[in-house]
């Protein structure tokens, strides 16, 4: 059986606020914000990313945001973030270290999994990080 990704992608969340949207989550989900899931808002192109701490359905999840009225009102959509094995992140700190960014990133908390290798551009405050899996997607 194929993964599903622990992380929910939701676009056009102009008409949502942050805090509206979480709230709706919580309502949507029966779960709550921070314990079992954790939202970041991408607000420069409307996105909003939910990744799940416990263990859900998100496909099920995906089809009842679908269906929910205040939802379809905000015009808001939800698709399963793509699994993926590498990831880049940017705007690190300077002098930040590869031991650091692995155990991040391996943080079930920050939705990470086993980290196989880093590959640290301090030029440019950034970073490749792949996973030994599927797992480590945020």
């Amino acid at each position: 059986s194929a993964e599903t990704s622990p992380s929910v992608v939701f676009e056009n969340i102009q008409k949502c606020s942050p805090s509206c949207l979480r709230l709706l989550l919580e309502n949507i989900s029966g779960l709550t914000v921070d314990d079992d899931f954790t939202v970041e808002v991408i607000p420069e192109i409307n996105v909003a990313v939910a990744t799940f701490i416990k263990s859900i359905d998100t496909k099920e999840f995906v089809k009842k945001c679908l269906q929910h009225k205040r939802v379809r009102e905000f015009k808001m959509t939800a698709r399963l973030l793509e699994l993926t094995q590498t990831i880049r992140a940017e705007s690190l700190p300077d002098n930040i270290c590869t031991d650091y960014i692995t155990v991040y990133f391996e943080s079930a908390r920050n939705g990470g999994g086993p980290v196989s290798d880093v590959q640290l551009f301090p030029e440019e405050n950034s970073a490749i990080i792949t996973f030994c899996n599927h797992e480590g997607n945020t």
